[in-house]
């Protein structure tokens, strides 16, 4: 929800700043006194192209900041983090507007305006002039349509199709692409892999021949040097092992005397041990050594030859076991062509079926939740004071003789990302005329309810936390103008609502009442905006009642307005 609104320097708007709540906001005033001022303010941090007329005369920049709050949703935590900007528990739009520039940020990092306006519409729906209205852009109805009917299982399940379609027709035409470039370097692929074949490379060879080649070449100094090491420890008169043992025996005569001499004993009786072990490990390797001056040759020869390959074919013997791999799969590839785009062409058709079968029941599915709609919306419509409405939900599929989606009667269609449907909402207003496209069909009060009755049918399913009215009471009054007011108020379970109004009996509904007041201090005009205690509500809804002039009769039915509001709206 929008928690508040900070506006500096904007137009007649010199600081203000307003906290809304959960609920229906309902904001007042006087005609002029600045109601369309904060909407623009709003529309600032909407993305809206700024104007640098809306600085305050006089002001070095113009600062809008809004601060929203359970906004940590999946598609604005990956929207925030594709961009590099910080997840908050609160969510923070400014913007700035100087003589030269306007600059835009979300969380205090600068932002550029089309993630602005981007980030905006995942939270907040602007209803006024046409602009910020989901409902009329034609795109976001399959979305209402699958999320009213929560088709989302179906509409994932056929994306995957879809993808997978998508997937194997891009390899195939790379493979296409790329038969001429294939079988062009299949010749010089041939001699290569002929070359390493030859050598025939094993992983870890390098290594264990290189180990090998040392042993081989040093072979008489190991034999030296392990029998030199094994009579000193083992064999000659003063051998090391001959003089722990010794030692061993006057430790063991003096531990007799004095237990202090148990540990040194202990010691002793170890390195004797030790000493034991190296003499036999030096004694069997010295029986082992090979003296080979052939297989020394083959080694050198081998590691020649495992050299060449390296230098020719990356530098190491993983990289050229990796070439390897890699030709060996490019040759085959040119060596069966045929095949191989054969293989791919039956993997895309059988992908093709199964995406047609998602897409099959995916359309079935969103037309029976279609006809719910319709009738639930000509309802809501007719409460609303608009009995002779005809709603429809109107399909559309794209012919395409290269079309993803096949029926067994040799049709074809083209598969969106999202199914095979077009959808878009038709309506008429007027008993005898035929349904029109919703962008087209209405203006003023009319286009007021209409939107106001899709919302509220479309209120659990909405993705939009923050729904903002601009006087949508726009040619409604009367006992139409109670009716409004009450779907607002049960709106406003789902939603929070900021709706500017000049209607009583709406503004007798609001949770929350605003007053927008202009008045002049210093020689200079100025706008601020107002929450109104409790006790000042009937005398701001007295004032919609008998304008300027409130006279007690009009105070009380204000008072009656908003009893008899509460009462209405009671669960």
């Amino acid at each position: 929800m929008l928690r508040t609104l900070y506006i500096r320097d904007y137009a007649l708007i010199e600081e203000l700043e307003v906290e809304f709540d959960s609920g229906l906001n309902v904001i007042t005033g006087e005609t002029g006194a600045g109601k369309s001022i904060l909407v623009g303010a709003l529309k600032m941090i909407l993305g809206e192209r700024a104007s640098t007329d809306v600085i305050r005369t006089g002001a070095r920049k113009a600062v809008i900041e809004g601060v929203f709050d359970e906004t940590d949703t999946p598609v604005l935590r990956a929207m925030l983090e594709a961009n590099e900007i910080d997840v908050q528990p609160r969510m923070i739009l400014r913007r700035e507007i100087t003589p030269s520039q306007s600059r835009a940020f979300i969380n205090d990092t600068p932002a550029t305006a089309t993630l602005l306006r981007d980030v905006a519409a995942r939270l907040i729906d602007l209803h006024g002039q046409h602009e910020h209205q989901s409902l009329l852009r034609t795109e976001t109805h399959l979305e209402l349509l699958d999320n009213f009917g929560g088709l989302g299982g179906l509409v994932a399940g056929y994306r995957r199709q879809y993808d997978q379609v998508a997937r194997l027709l891009q390899e195939r035409d790379e493979l296409v692409r790329r038969e001429r470039e294939l079988r062009q370097q299949q010749e010089l692929y041939g001699y290569q892999i002929e070359e390493i074949d030859r050598v025939a490379p094993q992983e870890g060879e390098e290594d264990a021949l290189e180990a090998e080649r040392r042993i081989l070449e040093n072979a008489e100094h190991l034999y030296e040097g392990t029998a030199r090491l094994y009579e000193m420890l083992y064999e000659s008169d003063a051998a090391v092992h001959d003089q722990l043992v010794v030692a061993r025996n006057e430790l063991q005569d003096l531990a007799r005397i004095d237990r202090d001499f148990e540990e040194a004993l202990e010691e002793i009786r170890s390195a004797q041990i030790i000493v034991s072990e190296v003499a036999k490990f030096l004694q069997d390797y010295n029986a082992r050594i090979e003296f080979n001056p052939e297989r020394l040759e083959d080694i050198r020869a081998r590691l020649g030859e495992l050299e060449l390959l390296k230098r020719r074919y990356g530098g190491t013997l993983e990289a050229v076991l990796a070439y390897r791999r890699e030709i060996g799969a490019q040759y085959e590839l040119a060596s069966n062509f045929e095949g191989a785009i054969a293989r791919l062409t039956q993997q895309v058709d059988e992908a093709q079926a199964g995406l047609t079968e998602a897409a099959r029941r995916l359309s079935s599915k969103r037309r029976e939740v279609a006809g719910r709609i319709e009738q639930a919306i000509v309802a809501e419509l007719a409460r609303l004071g608009m009995p002779h409405c005809h709603f429809e939900v109107r399909f559309e599929r794209e012919a395409d003789p290269g079309g993803w989606i096949r029926f067994a009667d040799r049709e074809r269609y083209t598969a969106f990302p999202h199914g095979m449907d077009r959808v878009e909402f038709y309506l008429t207003t007027n008993l005898g005329e035929a349904p029109r496209p919703l962008v087209k069909v209405a203006s003023g009060g009319e286009v007021s309810r209409i939107m106001l009755a899709l919302k509220t049918i479309l209120a659990k399913s909405d993705r939009l936390p923050i729904l903002v009215f601009d006087e949508i009471d726009v040619g409604v009054s009367g006992a139409v103008a109670h009716k409004v007011g009450q779907s607002l108020h049960d709106l406003a379970r789902y939603h929070q609502i900021i709706t500017i109004t000049h209607l009583p009996q709406i503004a007798a509904l609001g949770d929350v009442h605003f007053v927008v007041e202009k008045h002049v201090e210093g020689g200079r005009t100025k706008t601020r905006i107002r929450r109104l205690p409790e006790e000042e509500r009937a005398e701001a809804v007295a004032t919609l009642l008998s304008g300027s002039e409130i006279t007690e009769a009009s105070l009380e039915s204000a008072r009656e307005l908003i009893v008899a509001g509460r009462r209405d709206v009671q669960p």
